[in-house]
């Protein structure tokens, strides 16, 4: 009892010393510096993808210049560790692009510090092209300031505060181009990623964030919406996803276990916002750039405000009627916006401070008995202290009861049966951080 308790206490000690980094990450984010970002980044004129690349005062190629030379910057403060770099993606033709265009994403990269979790990565987005009325008007203003220059300016906060700091994992910070023509810009670094076979463990991306006032006039500071897909929609799905179903997934494939993971981290680093899990890919008529990282299998969320005003969506600026209609600064709350940030930065932290999510878990499902019996592959990172086994109700969203296990590769939860409840296993390691949680898949014979 005695050598249980003191190892209690090391793992606290060691826990709060990890929270210590990311508390730093959310304290060091600044609205102001968000204010400045989202008023340069309106004052383009229009960022519209199909918008002059030459000026250097307006349009999307003086914005993206600036972009990158804001993160170039960061990246010096940082010694050096931020990388940055164009991403392009020619578009000879598509719906919404009636000329040739390159579309030019603007990525940042910290590399990850720990050999064995440097290849995992966790990708955070904004998008920085704008739109007026029309999505091919690349001449009418379109500031763009929520939609979605607050995403972008929470993206380049991200990227210059956390450089400072060193985590396990590599974090990749992106601003895109081609979101409005149809998702362009995302689609061509997921589909790139994927085959190259990069190991994209999460994906966010923040896409309206900068609003608290609804039309009528209501304002809510307090929630942010996090939308998290379930079972991706397919004609066809595997035998072992199948079984998975049989099981009840539906509700706990990688990406619905990754918005848990930031919902938990949020209540502990920023408890001023809720973050609402919204059980759906995205809004009714509307798209965000998860999306074609979903397309390629990737676990990716979206973050949006709680209430969205369309008058300040989508519209050439004007007065009618008396009612302003443009996406300005002036509807752009600074100070939530750095909230959501916040939220980012905190799940960020943690995730790429923890070990990856536990592989090859399995259920064992032997016999008729009342414990449950859980079985994985053990974690390669050599800070590794043990597992812990969680589980809820099958009607609970969110896990309800844990018990840490140990560094061992098999563990028994007595008198809890797993006919009665969903189980899940996460790793965590000296400095007490926990990974995403993985579901089982049915085991119906031993262990070879």
């Amino acid at each position: 009892m005695r050598l249980l308790v003191a190892s209690l206490l090391v793992l606290a000690a060691a826990s709060a010393q990890a929270s210590d980094i990311t508390r730093a990450v959310v304290a060091d984010v600044s609205a102001t510096r968000i204010e400045a970002y989202i008023r340069k980044l309106a004052a383009f004129g229009t960022r519209n993808s199909l918008s002059d690349t030459v000026s250097e005062t307006r349009g999307i190629g003086a914005a993206r210049r600036w972009i990158k030379g804001e993160l170039e910057r960061c990246g010096k403060e940082s010694g050096g560790r931020l990388e940055v770099a164009f991403d392009t993606h020619h578009i000879a033709s598509a719906p919404r692009v009636p000329k040739p265009t390159d579309i030019v994403n603007v990525v940042a990269t910290l590399r990850g510090t720990q050999a064995e979790s440097a290849d995992r990565i966790y990708v955070v987005s904004g998008h920085y092209d704008s739109m007026p009325s029309s999505p091919t008007d690349g001449v009418t203003d379109a500031p763009g300031a929520n939609d979605d220059a607050s995403g972008t300016a929470a993206v380049m906060e991200l990227a210059c505060v956390m450089s400072k700091h060193k985590f396990d994992a590599t974090l990749v910070f992106m601003t895109v181009a081609g979101e409005e023509q149809g998702l362009l810009g995302a689609r061509g670094f997921a589909n790139a990623a994927k085959a190259k076979g990069l190991n994209i463990a999460g994906m966010f991306t923040n896409d309206i964030i900068g609003n608290t006032k609804s039309a009528d006039g209501k304002v809510d500071r307090s929630r942010v919406r996090l939308f998290a897909e379930g079972v991706p929609p397919g004609k066809e799905n595997a035998d072992e996803f199948i079984a998975l179903l049989r099981t009840g997934v539906e509700n706990d494939l990688p990406t619905r276990q990754l918005a848990r993971h930031i919902r938990d981290t949020a209540e502990r680093f920023v408890p001023k916002i809720k973050v609402d899990v919204i059980y759906r890919r995205d809004r009714y008529l509307r798209g965000g750039d998860h999306s074609p990282f979903l397309d390629a299998g990737y676990a990716a969320v979206r973050f949006t405000e709680p209430v969205e005003d369309w008058r300040h969506q989508h519209q050439d600026p004007r007065v009618a009627d008396g009612v302003q209609f443009g996406d300005l600064p002036e509807f752009v709350d600074f100070a939530y916006t750095a909230d959501v940030a916040r939220v980012n930065a905190a799940a960020l932290a943690q995730l790429a401070l923890a070990p990856a999510a536990p592989k090859d878990v399995e259920m064992e499902a032997l016999r008729l008995e009342n414990d449950t019996t859980l079985r994985w592959k053990a974690n390669t990172e050599p800070d590794i202290a043990g597992y812990r086994v969680v589980w809820r109700e099958t009607t609970a969203p969110f896990w309800q009861h844990f018990k840490d296990v140990g560094n061992v590769a098999r563990a028994t939860i007595e008198g809890v049966s797993k006919d009665n409840y969903l189980f899940g296993l996460q790793a965590y390691d000296r400095d007490g951080n926990l990974s995403v949680t993985t579901y089982p898949k049915p085991a119906l014979r031993p262990r070879t």
